[in-house]
């Protein structure tokens, strides 16, 4: 073999040595390609599954609300209506001195319960929510909860209305209502702030605070379960949900909607 073709022969061999180094490299690089698209799309339909699971728990939890508020409505609603009726007889027919003013009592108590069941029936069914606003929804449930006394709870918006449906409706209402009850049970607050506003980037966006004891987020997110609540009701309609909270500088939650393009 010559120097020529000697010289061919190595140079040939790099070139496809070369090509070889080229080939494998595009090889690993559409691998990866391709491995990072199969982990994204396992990571999409695992996202995917996990709010269908939250989805049909929290249709579940409504459902049994429902079921409730009829129960409540149908079932004990119909008592007291008919034990107010007998009060009413029984001040008609009363005979007795001095009894007169009791069974008014006894009859004005049994009417403000019924009263309040159904309110509690409307709230727990779905057409309080269809027929209202949000902002009457929440103001609803700020002087229901003001009633109590445990704490004052302050309620701002800046429009006078935002048309949403029925399932942001029910986000923003659950949420609120689940604060408020986990605040007045674990804060020891004497106030709790509540901010519905809109913005050009947001659909609308909500910020619920009370000025607490706080808590410590670590040893509270494993087993919150009023808090995990939340965050799920936020994660099925894509908004974004923040907590924080702090010992004896309050808790606070944000929740934002953003619009879409």
């Amino acid at each position: 073999m010559g120097k020529t073709e000697l010289f061919l022969t190595i140079i040939m061999f790099n070139i496809f040595f070369a090509m070889f180094i080229v080939a494998v490299m595009i090889y690993i690089r559409k691998y990866k390609q391709r491995k990072i698209e199969y982990l994204n799309e396992i990571q999409l339909k695992n996202e995917i599954h996990q709010k269908e699971l939250l989805a049909t728990q929290l249709e579940i939890q409504q459902a049994t609300m429902q079921q409730i508020g009829r129960e409540l409505h149908d079932n004990i609603g119909q008592k007291l209506t008919l034990a107010s009726l007998y009060t009413q007889q029984l001040l008609y027919e009363n005979k007795i001195a001095g009894e007169t003013e009791k069974i008014d009592q006894v009859s004005q108590i049994i009417n403000q319960s019924l009263q309040d069941l159904r309110s509690l029936s409307k709230t727990l069914t779905d057409d309080n929510i269809n027929q209202k606003d949000i902002t009457t929804l929440i103001q609803e449930e700020v002087d229901n909860a003001n009633i109590l006394k445990k704490c004052t709870i302050h309620f701002e918006h800046h429009f006078e209305s935002i048309d949403l449906n029925f399932v942001h409706k029910n986000v923003l209402l659950r949420i609120t209502q689940e604060f408020i009850q986990n605040s007045i049970k674990h804060s020891q607050c004497k106030n709790i702030f509540i901010k519905l506003n809109t913005s050009e980037q947001n659909l609308w966006e909500l910020k619920i605070k009370d000025d607490g004891v706080g808590f410590d987020l670590e040893k509270v997110l494993s087993n919150g379960i009023g808090l995990t609540n939340m965050k799920n009701r936020a994660t099925i309609i894509g908004a974004e949900f923040s907590l924080e909270s702090s010992e004896n500088q309050g808790t606070s939650i944000e929740i934002k909607l953003k619009k879409q393009p």
